[in-house]
């Protein structure tokens, strides 16, 4: 009878497997990459100070500092109490109420002379103002005829358009009943004027003023010692002139009729929308 022969164990292998090498060699590789890419990236410090301001009160914390950028310590201020409000034994027996208007400006009474020509010349001019042709506006102190550019002037011209005349005379109608210093003043955009009659935006507005001036003192129904003008440029603009509608807001002839006393009362039925800031 024939024993099984006994089987031989295998001998165990000594030392790493040989796929250790090149796992071991994978991960140095990548290592040193990340290293690498962690070496050239930057850090926002406002930011990353942003951030750990907002974690911080988060947390509960009060301050976080942070001296620099990247390995340098961040230090956790924390607030060792709470502090609450402490609880009333009793409660109010009515609520307070508190008064917004106390801190606004009181409201500043309009001169019933500034209201009498606002509504005479709005009554007069209605058809031109709801046309886009001119704006009546007014404040505390005075009263303001606003004409466009486009509607009064050609470009780079100082010469009323034929048109305009006619409106202008109406106004001084209006103005012959009242008193007050009249202040005509020509306005222009940023652009630089390139004509060879006028150097700049200072002569341009100021003659467009004056143009104006002769048509209020031409007929003698407003003394020359009341009225005055004035060549603004582009230092007084109504908008920003990054548009060209803007551009053309600002380039306008202004009449100011300041603290006008009409001779009769007339009831101020119609008050205009615009009003000067």
């Amino acid at each position: 009878m024939l024993l099984p022969r006994p089987r031989k164990r295998q001998k165990a292998q000594k030392g790493a497997p040989d796929w250790i090498v090149t796992f071991a060699d994978l991960a140095t590789l990548l290592l040193t990459f990340f290293i690498l890419l962690l070496s050239f990236a930057e850090m926002d410090v406002q930011k990353y100070r942003a951030m750990a301001n907002s974690m911080s009160l988060a947390f509960g914390s009060q301050n976080v500092f942070g001296e620099g950028i990247g390995g340098s310590p961040i230090t956790l201020v924390e607030s060792d109490t709470v502090s609450l409000p402490e609880p009333s034994d009793s409660l109010q027996e009515q609520p307070e109420f508190i008064d917004e208007r106390a801190d606004q400006s009181e409201i500043r009474q309009i001169p019933g002379g500034v209201l009498d020509l606002t509504s005479r010349l709005v009554q007069e001019l209605e058809p031109e103002a709801a046309a886009g042709t001119l704006q009546v506006n007014y404040d505390e102190d005075q009263v303001v005829i606003r004409f466009s550019e486009e509607a009064t002037f050609r470009s780079g011209d100082a010469a009323i358009k034929p048109n305009m005349i006619p409106i202008i005379e109406r106004v001084v109608t209006v103005l012959a009943g009242c008193e007050g210093d009249v202040v005509v003043s020509g306005h222009s955009d940023d652009r630089p004027i390139s004509s060879s009659q006028y150097r700049s935006n200072w002569d341009l507005s100021a003659a467009r003023a004056v143009s104006v001036v002769h048509e209020l003192v031409m007929n003698r129904q407003i003394p020359a010692e009341r009225v005055m003008a004035a060549g603004r440029a582009e230092t007084r603009p109504l908008a920003a002139n990054d548009t060209p509608e803007n551009r053309a807001l600002n380039r306008r002839v202004e009449i100011s009729i300041r603290n006008p006393e009409c001779q009769t009362e007339e009831a101020a039925d119609q008050l205009p929308i615009d009003i000067l800031p």
